[in-house]
């Protein structure tokens, strides 16, 4: 499909020192942009979506700086500050970080390690607008990137049209051809890819006021792509789902690529019928841009495509995440922002810890199992592979033998982590799901058991050997007329490493 063309945007004025290419301009004063409300779907309203991706940018930035239309978004939808990766699953670089939010699936299975894309598999995980050219290949579908390796590489051919946009141009011709494309065209999903930010965080720092700048001029940019949306004839028979989301963060300095907090900083802002104004989430992932505008458009999600992804429209409830209102702040670590509150020691209702065989001192933080977050736990101590836990969300379960024995500690870690009684039929089968992360040194070992209706435990599942992160399923043989199950995870050690568990379910086979 060749590429259209329209007028340019009214003539706009420079903004200094921001310059990653020979010629870069800043955007227009944006159109007048106010919340877009929040309404049911109807029937007959056309799902389309539209992802906005700003490189290197942050959210507590966004906050800070003068940039309106973000924050018009925010208060109209979703915000979702999440985290990601760091080596050796992948730098925080933006090859493997738009890979993961354009395919929907973490750097395991992509395997984008760096900008050059060697060994990518985006045969056996194409991105989202090819997913919905092949399932509905009626669709218009349209990317537009000031990075060219996004449009050159990324989204394959089967996506009606893909634009590098010239160097000479950046992102104000980024701009202009997505709101040409909006305005004058019909398209029922739209990527664009803005990147000055980025720049600005390289030559300046993210503690710069050119970095504010360069959100602020974004947030015009961003202005003008939502009016455009706004502005559309059809634009009442339309269902619009706009998610706006970043592949990295930056450091106060300048530059990312490595694993501190703020380097792995990203965030999801969306609105849409099924998006609550104002509302904010601590479940979301870089990998659900993708599910979520599938999902959008009428796409079922084959599990047989392997997404990481899940749909922001259906939240999945987890007893963990309950606990953030209750989080404490550091007694013992010292790592961790004497601010941030990131763990507790007191599970949600239904759940027990059990330790009774726990050797008594070490860090307080993590004697026995805890309740924590990314932010928190991953501090404790980088680069000892914490933020390769990429698929516990929010608040997970973590028993860590190796933070807790940097005090002077007795005995050994020995501590049980215990489940609700969850309903199950006699003599059939039910299915066991769980998320998992975990790190082994001997003498270490993590157990999984299940007692059916109090009685005696049985061991269903041993960890003698590093796992990644994933989703475990374990299939259970239910004794006749037993009518509730119970799990237990059982860590033992001493100062070796950890294990990670969440979402934690019992169903029917």
């Amino acid at each position: 499909m060749p590429v259209r063309t329209s007028a340019p945007l009214p003539p706009e004025d420079p903004v200094p020192h921001l310059s990653r290419r020979s010629l870069l301009l800043s955007a227009a004063v944006a159109a007048g942009a106010g919340p877009l409300a929040a309404v049911a779907r109807a029937a007959d309203r056309t799902p389309k979506v539209l992802v906005i991706g700003l490189d290197g940018a942050l959210l507590s930035r966004i906050k800070d700086a003068d940039a309106p239309h973000l924050k018009a978004l925010m208060a109209a939808g979703l915000t979702a500050p999440s985290s990601i990766y760091a080596d050796p699953l992948a730098p925080t670089l933006s090859g493997p970080g738009w890979s993961t939010i354009i395919t929907g699936v973490w750097p395991d299975k992509h395997n984008v390690k760096d900008n050059a894309f060697t060994g990518a598999r985006f045969t056996r995980y194409p991105d989202f607008l090819t997913r919905a050219e092949t399932a509905k290949p009626a669709l218009s579908t349209y990317a537009v990137a000031s990075w060219a390796p996004l449009t050159d590489t990324v989204f394959s051919t089967k996506v009606d049209t893909r634009v590098s946009t010239p160097s000479a141009e950046y992102d104000t011709g980024t701009t202009s051809r997505a709101v040409a494309r909006l305005r004058d065209g019909d398209p029922d999903a739209v990527f664009v890819h803005l990147d000055n930010i980025d720049h600005a965080g390289h030559t300046y720092g993210a503690a710069s006021p050119q970095y504010l700048d360069a959100l602020h001029g974004a947030d015009a940019q961003v202005g003008q792509i939502v009016a455009a949306v706004r502005a559309r004839p059809a634009y009442a028979a339309e269902d619009w789902l706009i998610m706006v989301t970043a592949d990295h963060g930056h450091t106060d300095a300048g530059g990312h690529g490595g694993s501190t907090l703020q380097e792995r900083q990203t965030f999801l802002i969306a609105t849409g019928s099924a998006l609550a104004p104002g509302s904010v989430r601590h479940d979301v992932k870089m990998p659900d841009v993708a599910a979520s505008a599938l999902a959008h458009l009428g796409i079922p999600l084959d599990p047989g495509w392997g997404l990481d992804g899940r749909p922001v429209q259906q939240p999945v409830p987890d007893d963990f995440d309950a606990l953030r209102g209750s989080l404490a702040t550091r007694v013992d670590e010292t790592g961790i922002p004497a601010a941030l509150a990131g763990f507790t020691h007191t599970p949600p209702p239904g759940w027990s810890v059990d330790n009774s065989a726990m050797g008594g001192g070490g860090v307080t933080e993590w004697r026995g199992w805890s309740f924590t977050t990314d932010e928190f736990w991953t501090q404790a101590q980088r680069d000892q592979n914490r933020e390769s836990n990429i698929r516990a969300r929010g608040v997970f379960a973590v028993a860590d033998g190796d933070e807790w024995a940097d005090k002077p500690y007795t005995g050994t870690f020995d501590s049980t982590l215990v489940s609700p009684a969850y309903p199950v039929t006699g003599g059939g089968t039910a299915v066991l799901t769980y998320t998992t992360y975990y790190r082994h040194e001997s003498p270490q070992k993590g157990e999984v058991l299940v007692s059916y209706d109090g009685g005696t435990p049985v061991s269903v599942r041993t960890y003698t050997a590093d796992v990644p992160s994933r989703t475990e399923t374990v299939t259970l043989q239910v004794p006749a007329g037993a009518t509730s199950a119970r799990v237990r995870f059982r860590y033992t050690g001493g100062d070796n490493w950890y294990w990670v568990i969440d979402g934690v379910r019992i169903g029917t086979a």
